[in-house]
C-alpha cells in the first residue's frame, strides 16, 4: 500500500476512525508479522512517553496481510500465534484481510473469540460510477455449499454518510517505528 510516511513503518498508533466495534479507541496499528515483545515494547514505550492506554491492536495495517492458501499452515500460524497473544492479554484485536482469505481464516479459530474483528476487505474501484441500481451480492462459493442463501445490498444505500471514512481521517497516525 503506497501511503505517505509509512514507507518502512511496523507500528503506527492512532484513533481507530473506521466503523467497526473498535471505532474511536486508541489503537497500535501492526504492519506484518512481529514478535509478542515486538508488540509489547511498542505499547510500553508509547506508556512511558505519556500516552494513554491502549485498547485496541489492529493487525495487517497498510494491506500487509498477505494472500494465503488456506492450506499455508505456517504463514496461517505466524499471524494466528501473533494475534492469539494479544487476544489473551485481553485487547480487542482487528485483522484486515482480503475477502479471498475468508476461509483460511475461519480455519485458524481466530473468530472463535468475542473480542476479535475480522475486517473482510472487499477492493471495489471506482464505486460512484456504478450508478443507482448497482448491487452488492454477498454469494457462497458455489450454489448451497455453506451458505443459505445470498444477501444482496444497494450499493447506493452501502455508502451512507454514517459509515463513510474520508482518506482524510488516516492522516492523524504516530508513527513509532
Amino acid at each position: 500500500m503506497i501511503r505517505d510516511g509509512h514507507e518502512e513503518v511496523s507500528f503506527f498508533i492512532g484513533t481507530e476512525v473506521e466503523h467497526t466495534p473498535a471505532f474511536g479507541m486508541l489503537t497500535l496499528f501492526v504492519v506484518g508479522v512481529h514478535s509478542q515483545d515486538a508488540i509489547t515494547q511498542a505499547i510500553n514505550t508509547h506508556y512511558a512517553l505519556g500516552g494513554y492506554p491502549i485498547t485496541h491492536v489492529y493487525f495487517g495495517a497498510n494491506q500487509s496481510f498477505p494472500s494465503l492458501d488456506k492450506n499455508d499452515f505456517d504463514a496461517w500460524h505466524e499471524w494466528e500465534s501473533m494475534i492469539q497473544l494479544c487476544l489473551d492479554a485481553g485487547w480487542l484485536c482487528t485483522l484486515d484481510l482480503d475477502h479471498a482469505q475468508a476461509e483460511g481464516l475461519l480455519e485458524s479459530g481466530l473468530v472463535e473469540h468475542h473480542n476479535f474483528i475480522p475486517m473482510i476487505s472487499v477492493k471495489l474501484p471506482y464505486i460512484k460510477q456504478f450508478g443507482y441500481n448497482a448491487t452488492l451480492k454477498i454469494d457462497d462459493k458455489d450454489f448451497a455449499a455453506t451458505n443459505p442463501g445470498v444477501w444482496c445490498h444497494s450499493l447506493h444505500d452501502l455508502q451512507k454518510r454514517e459509515v463513510f471514512t474520508n482518506w482524510s481521517k488516516y492522516t492523524k497516525d504516530e508513527v513509532i517505528k
